[in-house]
């Protein structure tokens, strides 16, 4: 299904008179603090975040999925499906690609239908966490990290072809995230795994085009509990030194354990010019995968905060990172639950820019804790909502994007065109 601009303006309409209101009255307040409202608000209307191709699926858990109907059951059903959340929301018009579970298989014709729904290519993802139907040989024991050098050149052999790919799609970054790991003590020699998983991402580096970035990923458990070879950005950061000047980590919210400052180490990538991209998405114990913002929205603020200031205090030159979700729940429909996730991280994004940056540090270069906390406090208390209806105002978008995909029925106008039972590709 598509969704018009007339349909758009005819919700938004509605809503117009209450919305002039509130705007005009948060707009008040900004100026009376010193800010420049719609600076603010024009900054988030350009903020864009990418969908993964598994997302549009319901979710589940190792004991059971629970099927939603209307599932996109291709990659072109999938790229409609974005379509969906970008008219909706302005800031969803990418897509993130897992291959091989969604292989563009005519690159042509795949183009056209996302240019037909106004979507562009993300960051392309590498799968060496499970072996593929007719696979040779197993990951069973890792893929860049395993012993048998023949595990390995094929688990290098797809990362490439994966490449090869997004170069077709005009995608110019490759996520390569590791299983590889071990569940008991002595099962794998540390420094042996590591040093296999360098040379084997050195390999795949060399295959990158010259304006492509490769993201390593890095994660403390899960599948493996005994440990990961990849287990955190220090480790993550090392090998992206190794490589090179396109090698970046990069940072899954979910990928940390318990109460880790994640803020920190966003602030400390930032600083070394290696943050790369972010894995949007929220936990209460461990990689839930549970929508943006649900659980800890207050710490999603608080990263945002180092964001704003590393892009303001940009010594070293680190890039723009690509942004994007990584949420799977099995009780929400799957598009609203993304709809949930784009709203909160733009809510974050507007608090961290209404902060007193030169408050906070005049406070913090005083020693005084309670000021420097306030001035946090008071961003964070803001209600942004208008500015954010205002910024997808902008875009042509829903003022109000999950009301809207209500009122248009849209899950029962995708369960009409594709029934009830279709399950999607991926996940």
């Amino acid at each position: 299904m598509k969704i018009t601009k007339d349909q758009i303006d005819s919700l938004n309409a509605g809503r117009m008179k209450r919305h002039s209101v509130q705007y005009s009255y948060c707009k008040e307040q900004c100026e009376a603090a010193g800010i420049d409202m719609d600076w603010v608000t024009n900054q988030v209307a350009a903020f864009e975040v990418a969908i993964p191709s598994w997302a549009l699926g319901a979710g589940g858990t190792r004991f059971g999925r629970f099927q939603y109907g209307g599932e996109p059951g291709n990659l072109y059903q999938k790229i409609e499906d974005i379509g969906v959340l970008h008219a909706l929301s302005g800031s969803a018009g990418e897509v993130s690609l897992h291959i091989p579970w969604d292989i563009p298989e005519d690159t042509d014709r795949i183009l056209r239908h996302a240019d037909q729904c106004g979507i562009g290519f993300n960051a392309m993802n590498s799968n060496t966490f499970q072996d593929q139907p007719g696979q040779s040989l197993s990951y069973k024991y890792g893929s860049l990290c395993h012993v048998d050098a023949g595990v390995r050149r094929l688990a290098v052999q797809h990362n490439k072809e994966v490449i090869d790919y997004g170069v077709q799609l005009g995608s110019k970054s490759l996520t390569v995230w590791l299983a590889d790991g071990s569940n008991f003590p002595g099962q794998l020699n540390f420094r042996r795994a590591l040093q296999n998983t360098l040379q084997s991402l050195r390999e795949i580096y060399d295959h990158l085009p010259a304006d492509w970035s490769m993201f390593i990923e890095y994660k403390p458990y899960e599948p493996n509990f005994y440990s990961m070879v990849i287990p955190d950005w220090g480790t993550s950061h090392f090998l992206a030194n190794r490589l090179g000047e396109q090698a970046f980590s990069l940072v899954d919210l979910g990928h940390h354990l318990p109460n880790t400052n994640i803020e920190q180490i966003v602030a400390t990538l930032m600083m070394t010019g290696k943050l790369g991209g972010f894995h949007f998405n929220d936990s209460k114990y461990g990689d839930d995968d549970l929508t943006v913002g649900s659980i800890k929205p207050y710490q999603l603020f608080l990263i945002f905060n180092e964001l704003v200031y590393g892009f303001n205090h940009n010594e070293s030159n680190n890039p723009v990172p690509a942004w994007m979700i990584d949420a799977s729940h099995n009780v929400k429909d799957p598009l609203e639950d993304l709809l949930q996730s784009l709203h909160a991280i733009e809510t974050a994004y507007a608090k961290a820019l209404l902060v007193d940056q030169v408050a906070l540090e005049d406070a913090q270069s005083k020693n005084d804790v309670v000021a420097a906390e306030r001035v946090l406090h008071e961003a964070f208390q803001q209600d942004v909502r208008p500015i954010l209806a205002e910024a997808r105002k902008r875009r042509g978008a829903a003022m109000a994007p999950v009301e809207a995909f209500r009122t248009l029925d849209v899950r029962n106008q995708l369960i009409r065109e594709r029934g009830s039972q279709q399950t999607a590709t991926g996940l």
